[in-house]
C-alpha cells in the first residue's frame, strides 16, 4: 500500500472522525428495502399514492404495517414483494433462521382522511442537506468509503468471488483530519456474517476480504477523492470478534428507519431525525432532505463554497418551509445570507414544487434503501444532479 500523496504538517485542529455503513442484508436495511418496495409498488400503480410503510423482521418472520391511500383505491398484495426483496438480498438458504420463505404478516391500512387531502407538509419537522468537496461526489470521505467497502463486498458475495459470505455485514472507516480536510486513513473495519468455516477457511476468507475488497476500495477512494489523504499506514480489522455465524434477522430484529446516519452523511453533518424509507414524497422528512442535499450540492458544485449545510423546517399542512438556514462553515465565496437569497430566488421550495422539481412520484425508492441515499450515480437520484447557481 503505497501513499499516493504527501501531506504537509497540520497547522490546524487535528482529530480522527469515524463513519459506518451496513449492508443490504443488515436486519434494519432488510426492513428499509421492504418498506420502499411497498412504496414503489403503489407508486407504479398510482403515482398519487400516499404511503407510510413500516417493517419489522425477526427470526422467520416479517411484519409490515402503516397507512396507504390512493385516488384509484389500489390494493396490492405485499407478500410477493416482500419475498422478492428478501431473495434478491440473498436470504435464500434454508436453515439459518431467516429466508424468503418466512412468515409474513400484513397490517397495512387506510390513511387518515385529513392527511390524505393535505397538499402541504405531511408533518412538522426539520431536515438537513449537506455537500462538501472531499470527493468527486461531494460527500465526506468516511461515509463514502464505508458504503463502497460494503458494495464491493456484496459484489464478491453475489458473484462467488469470495465464497461462504452471507448477506449481513457492517463496515467502519476512521480518517484523520486536519481542520476540515482528510489527511490519512487510520482504521478500516469489516464484519461479515458467513457460513460455518474451519479455522483455515475462515483465515482465507479474511485474507480475501483484505486483498479483494479493502485495498482496492481504498485505492478507488483515493482516485475519487478531491482531497490528498494518505493510505499507507492504517489498521485493518476483519471480523474482530472472530467467526460470525449467527447473523441477519434471525439473530437481531430489524426495523425500518433505524439507520438514518448511515443513510445520510455518516454523522459528519447534522440530521433532522426523520427516516426516509417507506415514505412517499409528501412526507418532507424524505423530500425536503433530498431537496436540501440537491441545493447544498449545487452550492458547492457552483464553487460558491467548499462545503454547505442546508436546514429546512416545515409545519404540518403548510406548503412552504417556515425556515431556511445556510451554513458554509466559513468557506463561502459570499456571505451565507447572500447564498440564502440566491437559493430562494432559484428554487420552488413548496412541498409540491419540490416533488415536481425532483420528479418524486416515480417508483424509484427501493434503489435508495441500501448504501446511502446520497453520493450515488444512479440516474434516478435526481437530487444528486446539480444546478449552476450564479
Amino acid at each position: 500500500m503505497t501513499a499516493l500523496h504527501v501531506n504537509k504538517p497540520c497547522d490546524k485542529n487535528e482529530y480522527v472522525f469515524t463513519s459506518e455503513s451496513v449492508s443490504e442484508g443488515h436486519p434494519d436495511k432488510v426492513c428499509d428495502q421492504i418498506s420502499d418496495a411497498v412504496l414503489d409498488a403503489y407508486l407504479a400503480a398510482d403515482k398519487t399514492s400516499k404511503v407510510a410503510c413500516e417493517t419489522l423482521c425477526t427470526k422467520d418472520r416479517v411484519v409490515i404495517s402503516g397507512e396507504i391511500s390512493s385516488v384509484s383505491k389500489v390494493r396490492i398484495d405485499p407478500e410477493p414483494l416482500v419475498r422478492k426483496v428478501i431473495s434478491d438480498i440473498g436470504y435464500v438458504q434454508p436453515g439459518i433462521g431467516f429466508d424468503h420463505n418466512c412468515q409474513i404478516e400484513n397490517y397495512l391500512h387506510a390513511q387518515e382522511g385529513k392527511l390524505e387531502e393535505n397538499p402541504g407538509a405531511g408533518d412538522q419537522g426539520l431536515m438537513f442537506g449537506y455537500a462538501c468537496n472531499q470527493t468527486k461526489h461531494l460527500m465526506p470521505v468516511p461515509i463514502a468509503m464505508a458504503h463502497k467497502l460494503l458494495q464491493n463486498l456484496a459484489q464478491f458475495r453475489k458473484n462467488g468471488g469470495i465464497p461462504n459470505l452471507l448477506p449481513d455485514a457492517k463496515s467502519q472507516v476512521s480518517l484523520r483530519y486536519c481542520g476540515r480536510t482528510p489527511i490519512s486513513v487510520e482504521t478500516v473495519v469489516i464484519s461479515t456474517h458467513h457460513r460455518h468455516l474451519e479455522a483455515a477457511d475462515f483465515a482465507a476468507m479474511k485474507e480475501s476480504i483484505r486483498t479483494k475488497v479493502i485495498i482496492p476500495t481504498i485505492e478507488e477512494m483515493e482516485s475519487d477523492s478531491c482531497s490528498t489523504f494518505r493510505a499507507d499506514d492504517y489498521q485493518v480489522k476483519i471480523n474482530p470478534l472472530d467467526e460470525w455465524e449467527d447473523g441477519g434477522p434471525a439473530a437481531d430484529t430489524g426495523l425500518t428507519g433505524r439507520k438514518i446516519i448511515v443513510d445520510t452523511y455518516g454523522g459528519w453533518a447534522q440530521h433532522g431525525g426523520g427516516a426516509f424509507s417507506g415514505k412517499d414524497a409528501t412526507k418532507v422528512d424524505r423530500s425536503a432532505a433530498y431537496m436540501a442535499r440537491h441545493i447544498a450540492k449545487s452550492v458547492v458544485a457552483s464553487q460558491l463554497a467548499d462545503e454547505c449545510l442546508i436546514q429546512f423546517s416545515f409545519v404540518i399542512g403548510e406548503k412552504e418551509p417556515v425556515s431556511l438556514m445556510v451554513d458554509t462553515y466559513g468557506s463561502g465565496k459570499m456571505k451565507d445570507a447572500e447564498i440564502e437569497r440566491l437559493i430562494r430566488a432559484s428554487f420552488d421550495l413548496t412541498v409540491q414544487g419540490i416533488i415536481e422539481y425532483l420528479d418524486l412520484k416515480r417508483p424509484i425508492f427501493l434503489s435508495t434503501a441500501a448504501y446511502g441515499h446520497f453520493g450515488r450515480d444512479d440516474g434516478n437520484f435526481t437530487w444528486e444532479k446539480v444546478k449552476t447557481l450564479k
